[in-house]
């Protein structure tokens, strides 16, 4: 059986189980440049489509060097935008992580630690700034830690989780912690309609996947296999194809044009590297490698790589920037179109600023101390500190990898380099001793209700 998907420049045919790429002449957008880029900030027809993929781990996307072929729309954009190729999330549970994404703020300056943790009123969110800038804003979502409740509403006129339909015929859900219903084809479908009532203004929308996270896919992408890795890989692409079918809308409303599309996650997942699966539990590499990709209103040839080191607290200051639209306040994040610039043009630039991520182990249980764990990033060299509830004790588990010499980061070589390891340990020693922008510095608990908790239960999390 042969099966097109056409997207945005791509036909995508599965034959005999193998998935061949062919790009079509169906992408609307002109031909740019990285001038097109910088001049972004000139024009006030651009409209941003956020598309944060749950779960989703740079390494099995084929754009970032994966054998197979889990991803063509992803790496069509990547082919034809920017593609940051070493990207960090700041946590590897979702409401920690994207706490730090909307805000720029590293998790030790959010607040936002364990579950009970709201980002405050007080904050500046991207979709604020977006919204008093004559944007339209519309959020739409399927994971409970990006509730409302949570303080992740702010800036958004409408901002809703979609009606769910029962599953379709041939659809797959084998996450066995997962009971979410529906699937991200009901994002899509709430999308379409946003799109159909507002596509004429301008405007900033927002959809998180969650098929991903549930293992979920149809009869068409199960063409990887049956183990827990290649259901993994099924499902991503399926996403794929789900993000294929948005963009499709976009372009048929003669959008695709004039919108700045990010493509984003929030954490990675683990498949048993270190006797470890899923995600929410460390800080290692796997749990929090993502991908980041900008797809522009016009396509680059060839797309530009950035090598450099990447944050998601760097996400929305780009973003704002591109779009010459004020900056997110006490921001620990930066621009990255300088770097997009330098990295057009075959400029290095030095890969020194370090990039952290934090996890508080205690996350989902109030009554448990403290249990910090904390990578910091930089170069080629990831430490991790992981501290025992009892600081007194001094107890505590340090690592060192070296990426350059061991790009699964698998081999502490923290004895091999005790000046390096000695350097992280400061940073990441300092870290945990900021503190959030006196506008965060109350950390705002929330109490769940039961139809809240019991949506979190679903997504497989252990809520009080």
């Amino acid at each position: 059986m042969v099966v097109g998907v056409l997207l945005a420049g791509i036909l995508v045919l599965y034959l005999s189980g193998v998935l061949a790429i062919e790009v079509t002449n169906a992408d609307p957008r002109p031909k740019g440049t990285v001038d097109d880029i910088v001049a972004l900030r000139e024009r006030n027809d651009v409209n941003v489509l956020f598309i944060l993929t749950d779960t989703l781990r740079a390494s099995r996307l084929h754009t970032y060097g994966y054998e197979r072929e889990t991803s063509p729309t992803f790496d069509y954009m990547a082919s034809t935008g920017v593609k940051f190729s070493r990207h960090l999330a700041q946590s590897s549970w979702t409401k920690c992580s994207m706490a730090s994404l909307w805000t720029g703020l590293y998790p030790q300056r959010t607040g936002v630690l364990r579950a009970a943790h709201a980002t405050p009123e007080a904050a500046r969110m991207p979709a604020e700034i977006l919204r008093d800038a004559g944007f339209r804003t519309a959020g739409i979502w399927r994971n409970g830690w990006v509730a409302p409740s949570f303080g992740f509403s702010q800036g958004f006129e409408v901002y809703d989780k979609p009606a769910s339909k029962p599953l379709p015929a041939g659809f797959r859900a084998e996450n066995p912690h997962i009971t979410l219903d529906g699937t991200d084809n009901d994002v899509v479908d709430a999308a379409v309609e946003f799109l159909r009532a507002h596509g004429r203004e301008r405007f900033f929308l927002y959809v998180h996947l969650m098929d991903v996270h549930q293992y979920l896919y149809d009869s068409k992408s199960a063409i990887f296999g049956g183990t827990y890795s290649d259901i993994y890989d099924n499902s991503v692409l399926h996403t794929d194809s789900v993000i294929n079918r948005l963009l499709t809308a976009f372009a048929e409303q003669n959008l695709l044009q004039k919108t700045l599309v990010v493509m984003a996650a929030d954490h990675g997942e683990a498949f048993g590297e270190r006797g470890i699966e899923g995600h929410a539990r460390e800080v290692y590499l796997e749990e929090t490698e993502i991908p980041l990709i900008l797809g522009f209103p016009f396509r680059l040839d060839p797309g530009i790589v950035v090598e450099t080191r990447t944050r998601n607290v760097d996400v929305w200051p780009t973003v704002l920037d591109l779009l010459g639209l004020p900056k997110l306040p006490d921001a620990d994040g930066y621009s990255l179109v300088s770097i997009i610039r330098a990295a057009a043009r075959g400029k290095p630039v030095p890969d020194d600023v370090p990039a952290y991520a934090h996890l508080e182990r205690g996350w989902g249980r109030p009554e448990y101390p403290s249990r910090p764990v904390v990578a910091v990033t930089k170069g080629s060299f990831r430490f991790i500190l992981q501290l025992a509830p009892d600081a007194a004790s001094h107890a505590r588990i340090e690592s060192l990898f070296d990426a350059s010499t061991d790009p699964d980061e698998r081999r502490n070589v923290i004895e091999d380099h005790p000046e390096i390891a000695a350097e992280l340990r400061q940073l990441a020693e300092a870290y945990l001793e900021t503190r959030p922008p006196e506008w965060a510095s109350k950390t705002v608990d929330v109490e769940l209700d039961e139809v809240e908790a019991e949506q979190l239960r679903a997504l497989g999390y252990a809520v009080p």
